[in-house]
């Protein structure tokens, strides 16, 4: 039987079967051994760092690889491992954000000495595509027999306001920090080890303390956005308020007060769009930090204050700080909404008015139109027959004059003879011209 699946997938298998398996154990926490020294930066784009462009971030790595004649990583590498002389590497391109790591065997001369980061020279890390948002160097002891010694290390290496002791893993191990960056830019951790832990056990616990702290700094990164959005919110919330004021107010014009409405409404939902993304990655990377406090397991230590406690105090405040931001803004942008369709509403029933009225206006001028209309055709009965009248009379004289009629009485008596004609001939004309313009209508429906 084969130890590891075949490159090419089985027709039966879904095309990305084996990758989404491989994804599974890509990133093996290290194995360690007591003592051991972890160095560790994740450098991060200060803007659009999800869709950067992550060759740079390969040819960074690839430079300093090259150093130490190891092999360069492949195109389009997530993550990469290498002994470079006496320190492993490992390097990761997550979403945001690369992580480099190195692990030496050993314990230096002076703990948290800044030498101990000789694998990243600052100026290498100057050239690195981003900032760097995490740094960090994990300590990794023997646990002393009488674990009262311990404390003394601490008052030296660790500033007593802040300071984190934990037992971890059901006492495999204790782990300390104070959340404080030290002079040379680094963040410190002491991981002191039982006897009895194993190598993997060990680089479990340092794995999950670099990431504890990589993803704290990533979730706080919020906190800067949502204090200049603060001032944004409360102007445009300002004119929000404002705004509905108006609305029970008639005399002004609600077309302009649409107008406005709408132009705050748009610097809402564009604001929402740009920090959108920034309020999402914040609930992930808290999600993760509070995961990663989860499975070390911790336990009080000597009565200092725990992770859980520390976080509570120090970390919780900005992201409910966060979260509040996130829910004001997404209420300012329903209450636009809501604003809106409010105002459409009064301008709709405002033109409804107005179109009635018009139409009462132009009901008065076709009722008055069909007046004059048949005032005209009244008249107009009269003028025909009063012409037809005098060509009858003209024609119909010597005819007369042969029975002995006087023109006069013929005159007299083709007149009411002749309105009544022209009258009906115009009735006619007047029904097939209604008649006319109704099938035309029925047709236009059709």
């Amino acid at each position: 039987m084969e130890k590891h699946p075949p490159r090419t997938p089985s027709p039966l298998d879904h095309p990305l079967r084996y990758e989404m398996v491989n994804e599974l154990h890509a990133r093996p926490s290290p194995r360690l051994n007591v003592p051991c020294t972890a160095v560790y930066v994740a450098f991060k784009e200060p803007r659009d760092a999800a869709s950067r462009d992550r060759s740079v971030d390969l040819a960074h790595l690839a430079e300093l690889v090259a150093r130490h004649g190891a092999p360069a990583p492949p195109p389009e590498a997530g993550h990469y491992a290498a002994q470079l002389g006496r320190h492993e590497l490992r390097w990761e391109s997550h979403s945001e954000f690369v992580s480099y790591a190195s692990f030496s065997p050993g314990r230096p001369h002076r703990p948290f000495d800044p030498a101990l980061a000789e694998l990243f020279p600052d100026e290498w890390q100057a050239r690195a595509p981003g900032r760097r948002v995490a740094a960090a160097i994990v300590q990794v002891l023997p646990m002393p027999e009488d674990p009262a010694a311990i404390t003394p290390l601490l008052g030296q290496w660790f500033a007593a306001d802040g300071l984190v002791a934990v037992q971890v893993l059901d006492g495999a191990g204790v782990a300390a920090t104070d959340f404080r960056v030290d002079p040379a830019g680094w963040m410190r951790f002491a991981v002191f080890v039982a006897p009895d832990v194993g190598a993997g056990r060990i680089g479990r616990i340092v794995q999950r303390l670099l990431e504890l702290e990589t993803y704290r700094a990533m979730s706080m990164l919020g906190l800067p956005r949502v204090r200049s959005l603060t001032a944004t919110m409360n102007t445009l919330e300002t004119r929000l308020a404002t705004l509905l004021e108006r609305l029970g107010d008639d005399s002004g014009s609600p077309d302009s007060a649409l107008q406005e409405l709408l132009d705050l409404a748009q610097q809402l939902e564009s604001a929402a769009t740009q920090h959108g993304f920034r309020f999402g990655a914040t609930r992930a990377y808290e999600a993760i930090v509070h995961d990663r406090i989860a499975t070390l397991r911790e336990t009080r230590f000597q009565g200092r204050q725990t992770l859980t406690e520390f976080m509570v105090r120090r970390y919780q405040p900005a992201m409910r700080t966060v979260h509040s931001a996130e829910r004001r803004l997404a209420a300012l942008v329903d209450r636009a909404a809501r604003a809106g369709e409010l105002l459409r509403t009064r301008v709709d029933v405002q033109r409804s008015g107005q179109n009635q009225a018009l139409l009462e206006r132009m009901d008065r001028r076709a009722d008055l139109q069909l007046r004059l209309q048949h005032t005209v055709e009244g008249l107009s009965v009269f003028a025909i027959s009063y012409y037809a009248v005098g060509l009858l009379g003209y024609a119909a004289t010597p005819l007369a004059g042969e029975f002995g009629v006087d023109r006069a009485v013929l005159v007299a008596v083709l007149t009411p003879l002749v309105v009544l004609a022209v009258w009906a001939a115009m009735r006619r004309v007047r029904a097939r011209l209604h008649d006319a313009a109704g099938n035309r209508s029925g047709r236009g429906d059709l």
